[in-house]
């Protein structure tokens, strides 16, 4: 059975509904889930007719018919209602694009919550357009994990070869190093054990972590916080059954492709883990929120305000993250 899958729409300022229609008729997409497009339909149906995008399937609105009976040649869209095609302003920042975008986030959770749905994959969000709607998160994983109630979530990265977890998220690179505690690496490092095991399948995941300082400190002549903060932590990850090893230094480590040897990768912050990334698997990398009662990813790019409404958006990382979504969703339900 063909798990249903959740797409928001994202900014319909951005190219949110240009690449979830494009992942939702994407027949790679429809042989292994279900599509299910949550948005304003007017934006949808006006984005399909622009851009030619799923010329020969019908838009059905599923808003009473939940779950979703779902067709080979139509496409189910729970509506978000009170917004339109005239309100779409291509490349701009506007609190009716941000609070259009939080509640068909929200919206999808609770599908998800209630069982309407298996999954989750979210078009990107400007935050400064959230902001302006009157949402106080940091981001889709600060905001879906309210939703759900979770306190620490983990933000996991995903690719053909690499999976990279970040100990800190979206913090000033200032404030970075007062953030590493024992307490919550140790926390981070289970919670990434744990999603490698129950959401990827691996029995005995293999972590490499990676060091904070340059040379990850040169056994302290560059900073300390591998000498007294990440080496106990990896020992003590060790000896509670958890196969750790580093500090590594990050750019000797991705240099080496020494990744290739783990089964997953702990980046101390943001653009440490996501820089590498980018360069290897810029189109194919995708978002996983790990520690949600529901499965949710992304893709890993922003709402490309400067190509919005242009046709010509790629919607490649967007189709992995369905493909991803899906493949989590099997492994959690046996």
């Amino acid at each position: 059975m063909k798990p249903i899958v959740a797409i928001t729409i994202g900014d319909f300022n951005g190219i949110g509904p240009e690449i979830a229609l494009k992942a939702a008729v994407d027949k790679r997409v429809r042989q292994i889930a279900h599509p299910l497009l949550v948005g304003p339909q007017s934006i949808f149906e006006y984005t399909a007719q622009k851009l030619s995008i799923a010329k020969n399937l019908v838009f059905t609105s599923v808003d009473r018919q939940l779950p979703a009976r779902m067709s080979a040649n139509s496409i189910p869209v729970v509506d978000i209602p009170g917004y339109s095609e005239r309100d779409i302003r291509p490349g701009k920042i506007t609190a009716q694009a941000g609070k259009c975008a939080g509640e068909a986030i929200e919206r999808a959770v609770g599908l998800c919550l209630n069982e309407l749905a298996h999954g989750m994959v979210t078009a990107p969000i400007s935050k400064e357009a959230f902001h302006k709607a009157g949402y106080q998160y940091d981001g889709h994983t600060e905001f879906i994990a309210a939703l759900t109630h979770v306190a620490n979530p983990l933000m996991i990265f995903l690719s053909p070869d690499l999976r990279i977890a970040l100990v800190t998220i979206h913090r000033p690179l200032r404030d970075v190093p007062f953030s590493i505690t024992q307490p919550h690496l140790t926390r981070v490092a289970q919670l990434f054990a744990k999603s490698l095991q129950s959401d990827f399948g691996i029995i005995k995941p293999r972590i490499a972590m990676l060091g904070l300082n340059p040379h990850a400190g040169e056994h302290g002549e560059i900073g300390n916080e591998e000498e007294t903060i990440i080496l106990p932590t990896i020992a003590l990850l060790r000896r509670k059954g958890i196969n750790v090893a580093g500090p590594f230094p990050a750019d000797a480590f991705f240099g080496a492709k020494l990744y290739k040897e783990a089964d997953g990768v702990l980046a101390m912050y943001h653009d440490q883990g996501l820089i590498p990334l980018k360069l290897l698997y810029f189109h194919q990398a995708v978002n996983f929120t790990a520690g949600l009662p529901i499965v949710r990813t992304s893709p890993d790019h922003g709402t490309a305000f400067d190509i919005a409404g242009e046709g010509t958006a790629d919607p490649t990382s967007m189709i992995a993250a369905v493909t991803a979504a899906v493949e989590i969703i099997r492994i959690r339900h046996g």
